[in-house]
């Protein structure tokens, strides 16, 4: 028999033996075509680039909040939902349902909704902050109060949950669990089933809509398991009725010339529709010993629609699909990238992961956490929402393999991987994605857990989620910060609002996820870091009203760290104090932090890594071991960070520190989003090895052998120290240990060399406690290497040295004791003010990040200084004053006196920071640029 072969059909093949000819010459035919290159974006540019909606119009649903109390007469006024799934259900027709309640907080026609949270609202138009809370965009046609959707053995039409401390403030969070939870959401397509339990009953709905004629009905279909106790599905509200109708298998409510109909799908047994009240139409589903399905129509339309709505009700035919098998996949491309190796030109280097933008989608990707599931395998989760999966991690990044893996998640800050399973924590709560059908697309969101409150206000972020790794989760949750759109939340204290009953805390989420404990609390926006193996937990704050600048907290259960309004105790406990603080012009963002349990990052190694927003870069922090009270110090680690720093991990294969982060607030970089790794390359490293206060003095040890003359040269060092104080201020200025303002320049009396020519101790007079001490210093190596830093420690404890043990065995405690001039201790002589040196302030105290000196200053959140001088200033409280002498100088020692409008008053105070003629020089330089 003759073969013709479709690819080389001038070759006929007559035997099996000529097989050999084929292959041979198809060889030769493919070796003398030129492979053709992979595309792989090797640079990446937001600022030109167009992203599609912030809604994909194939996906099923969006995870966000609703504030339905103003719908209109006929619908529920006590209505609004910090959590909902907003479902795309075809038709032109919407339904958001609340997972907190498990009911349909509003169903709607039209327009799906504004995009308009945070999250939202800066998806393309990258520093907007002018969030504000979801309502409906189309005509509303049903809606539910504040009570559970579910309920069994009786109908419930009051919320069960615990009421809020604050008369004002509504109740947040999950109805109690026996009474129901949210389990998870399914995609199928363009369809989502839902699952839930209400009591010990599981249900799953399939919710969607069915149009005729000019009627347009809401459609739930459900599975429900078997259940001994009568089950009671609240499915409308409707107020001030006229009159109710009751047929067979619909429920008519008549108002104001409108019709309200539910209706019973054909075949439903054990069910009956009643109305409660005049005003709850409610599903009554009698106990049952196996599964039941069926369905629901709901409708609200004028009485000539009537015999649609009930034609569709006779005619109404569903079956449950497959959910648990998988559905097809929303996102099947891969998108290219090159990456960027660094030279090594330092002992510290970055590399830049390039990010899949553009991508087939018209998708933005602004990173904020990283997980891996081994040394070429990450998972990264974006703020928007989406869940990318990046293969390909390797030495040279040459091609990074992205790929969309879930979506729809609500302002998530977090992810993490445990066992081979990626947890997602947002507003949403805490969600572990299932790829059911294996095709690298997560189509089960399966609830983890919920039990962590959640308020409305924009500003009570889930900011962060760490892996206990004894089980379990350890979360922090923003405080209510007074900022943003008003809701239904009263004032706190000053920079607060009364929300959830767990904002500003840390809660440790149990193994199963059913529960969340408070752990710690008094926080104003924490974020945290955890060592991987031993469990020690970590955070930082936001500066702001109570904490006066950025801590580096060592976080243990029941401590409370200064903030008032978030204490959620009372008695209020003594505030705990924190490893150390950094100050304002050196972190003005604290975010999350990264333990190196690695053997791959040379002096790092072991270390505890802090991530700053606002500067942006990393810190390395140094624990103070030999000390009864928890204290330390952090220094910057040299390198290029030319994004915004906020989450990072060690990848388990290299060993190094991958970190990502994105903008939206003010910082001193221009990149909205990037990815890079932080690796050590081997070279020297200038870096303390270690520094603490002691008794007496300052020790400073390096790796490297010093210069004896520079080392033991006094000049070579600077010594200042200063308190904070806690107020409702935003922010605060610095204090001397007697109360006054300003700082305390401590004079170095002698550098003492360490046995081993490595380290010095500083000998200066009148050690004590102290909230932040500077150190400042210009050394050389003794191979000749000249560079200059400094280090800033919290001295919480004097502790005695040991300077034996320290390597400073020529040095005695009597040597520590040494007569001084007291007058050493007064302030230093001042540079004289000009335009000059107020521009080097200004720069250097990153004013730049908040304030623009030219262009319209998007996404600063200061005004700008281009022009400010002399110009009419505007303020919150509705008065105007000139932007004089006087004025500036306010506004720089206490910024929270006057407020222009459209800003939130977050400059934090310079009183003391800054000299009177540190002040003057900036305000000459100010004066330059009118």
């Amino acid at each position: 028999m003759k073969y013709v072969n479709s690819t080389f059909p001038f070759l006929k093949i007559t035997s099996s033996s000529q097989w050999g000819l084929l292959l041979l010459g198809a060889t030769l035919i493919f070796s003398c075509q030129e492979k053709v290159p992979e595309k792989k974006i090797t640079e990446v540019d937001f600022e030109t680039e167009e992203f599609g909606s912030f809604v994909e119009p194939g996906f099923p649903f969006i995870t966000t909040s609703m504030d339905g109390r103003e719908l209109g007469e006929g619908f529920p006024e006590n209505n609004i939902s910090a959590r909902v799934l907003a479902l795309q259900l075809g038709n032109e027709a919407y339904a958001c349902f609340d997972t907190d309640m498990l009911r349909w907080t509003v169903a709607w026609t039209g327009e799906f909704m504004p995009m308009v949270t945070m999250a939202q609202i800066s998806y393309d138009d990258f520093h907007n902050k002018g969030n504000q809370i979801p309502k409906i965009a189309g005509d509303p046609k049903l809606a539910t109060g504040s009570y559970p959707g579910w309920s069994s053995g009786q109908p419930m039409f009051s919320d069960p949950r615990t009421p809020s401390p604050h008369p004002k403030s509504p109740p947040w969070g999950a109805i109690p669990a026996e009474i129901g939870r949210y389990e998870g959401i399914y995609t199928l397509g363009r369809q989502a089933v839902i699952a839930y339990t209400v009591g010990e009953t599981r249900i799953h709905e399939l919710p969607g809509s069915l149009k005729q004629g000019e009627m347009t009905a809401f459609t739930r279909y459900f599975n429900v398991s078997p259940a001994d106790v009568p089950l009671f599905l609240v499915a409308a509200e409707v107020t001030g009725t006229d009159r109710v109708e009751v047929r067979e298998n619909t429920l008519l409510i008549h108002r104001d010339g409108e019709i309200t109909g539910l209706g019973l799908s054909p075949g439903s047994s054990g069910l009956r529709l009643a109305v409660y009240e005049d005003r709850y139409l409610v599903a009554e589903i009698a106990p049952h010993v196996e599964a039941i399905e069926f369905g629901l129509l709901v409708w609200k339309g004028r009485a000539e629609q009537l015999p649609d709505f009930e034609a569709a009700t006779v005619e109404f035919d569903a079956t449950m699909p497959a959910f648990d098998q998988g559905g097809p996949a929303y996102w099947s491309e891969v998108v290219l990238t090159q990456g960027r190796v660094s030279p090594d030109t330092a002992a510290f280097v970055t590399d830049r992961l390039t990010l899949p933008v553009p991508n087939p989608w018209k998708r933005n990707v602004r990173l904020v956490d990283i997980g891996f599931f081994d040394a070429k395998k990450a998972a990264l989760v974006t703020f928007e929402g989406d869940v990318w999966i990046m293969e390909g991690i390797d030495a040279d990044l040459n091609r990074l393999s992205w790929s969309r893996f879930a979506s729809g998640l609500y302002e998530p800050q977090s992810l993490e991987i445990v066992d081979g399973m990626i947890y997602v924590y947002g507003k949403d709560g805490i969600t572990r994605l299932h790829d059911l059908n294996g095709d690298g697309v997560a189509d089960h969101y399966e609830n983890f857990s919920n039990a962590m409150a959640q308020s409305i206000e924009t500003r009570e972020w889930a900011s962060s989620m760490v892996a206990d790794p004894q089980g379990g989760f350890y979360v922090a949750k923003f405080g209510a910060l007074d900022m943003g759109p008003e809701t239904s939340s009263p004032k706190s204290l000053m920079g607060f609002r009364s929300a959830s009953h767990q904002d500003g805390s840390i809660l440790k989420v149990s193994a199963d996820g059913r529960s969340a404990t408070p752990f710690a609390t008094g926080f104003r926006g924490p974020y945290l870091g955890i060592h991987p193996e031993e469990g020690w937990l970590t955070g930082s704050d936001q500066q702001g009203h109570y904490m006066p600048s950025t801590p580096i907290m060592l976080i243990r259960k029941g401590d409370y760290f200064g903030v008032p309004a978030t204490a959620h105790r009372d008695p209020i406990p003594e505030i705990a104090p924190p490893i150390t603080w950094i100050p304002h012009n050196q972190d003005r963002s604290g975010v999350g932090q990264v333990w190196v349990t690695s053997s791959e990052m040379g002096p790092l190694n072991g270390q505890l890594l802090h991530l700053s927003y606002g500067r942006p870069g990393l810190f390395q922090v140094k624990i103070d071991s030999g000390s009864q009270v928890v204290q330390g110090g952090v220094n910057v680690i040299p390198g290029s960070y030319p994004s915004p720093t906020m989450k990072g991990k060690v990848n388990p294969g290299d060993g190094l520190v991958y970190y990502t982060g994105f903008s939206l607030w003010g910082h001193n970089s221009e990149t909205l989003s990037a990815l890079h790794r932080l690796r050590y390359t081997g070279k020297e490293n200038y870096m303390p090895r270690e520094y603490k206060v002691r008794e007496g003095g300052i020790v400073l040890r390096f790796d490297q052998e010093l210069d004896p003359a520079v080392a033991q040269d006094i000049a070579a060092y600077q010594v200042k120290r200063w308190n904070y104080q806690r107020t409702q201020k935003y922010g605060s200025g610095h204090y001397k240990l007697d109360g006054s303002v300003g700082e305390e320049h401590l004079p170095v009396l002698e550098a003492v060399l360490s046995d081993d020519g490595k380290g010095v101790f500083l000998i200066v007079p009148q050690i004590t406690e102290v909230m932040q001490m500077e150190v400042g210093y210009t050394l050389k190596t003794k191979a000749g290497v000249s560079w200059s830093d400094k280090v800033w420690m919290t001295v919480n404890e004097v502790v005695r040295p040991n300077l034996l043990a320290e390597g400073f065995s020529e040095l005695s405690e009597a040597d520590l004791n040494q007569e001084y001039d007291a007058s050493l201790l007064a302030d230093r002589g001042a540079e004289a003010a000009n335009a000059v040196r107020g521009k080097e302030l200004f720069m250097n105290y990153g004013c730049i990040a908040c304030h623009a000196v030219e262009g319209s200053g998007e996404g600063k959140i200061g005004p700008n200084v281009n022009g400010l001088y002399g110009s009419e200033r505007a303020f919150t409280d509705g008065s105007t004053a000139l932007a004089d002498e006087g004025y500036l100088r306010e506004s720089i020692v206490d910024p929270g006196a006057k407020v222009v409008q459209g800003r939130e008053g977050e400059m934090p105070s310079f009183l003391g920071v800054l000299s009177e003629n540190d002040i003057t020089s900036i305000i000459l330089y100010f004066k330059t640029l009118n």
